[in-house]
């Protein structure tokens, strides 16, 4: 791994609807944050999505990052968090 990358997970969950992928990843490549590895399915009508992005070319700070994709989540119906690698790495150690 490239130790100079900030790598942050994103995750999208909600009803499935047009476009969610669209919206989250235009509003990625506007904000110069690249998508490294991306999952995304669909199970019962709920969308479920996973990004591990690389947060070195951002153009804006984390927690603004933070409040506007919850703000995308809001306005397209699903719910959107960001953490970064290490932080997600310690929550969800077994």
């Amino acid at each position: 791994m490239d130790d100079n990358r900030q790598r942050a997970i994103i995750t999208v969950v909600g009803h499935d609807t047009v476009g969610i992928i669209a919206r989250v990843c235009t509003y990625l490549a506007d904000s110069n944050i690249n998508i490294l590895d991306i999952s995304q399915t669909i199970v019962g009508g709920y969308f479920n999505m996973m990004m591990i992005t690389d947060l070195s070319g951002k153009k804006k700070h984390f927690a603004e990052i933070s409040s506007e994709l919850e703000s995308l989540g809001e306005d397209i119906g699903v719910i959107i968090k960001i953490q970064r690698e290490d932080i997600f790495d310690k929550m969800h150690r077994v």
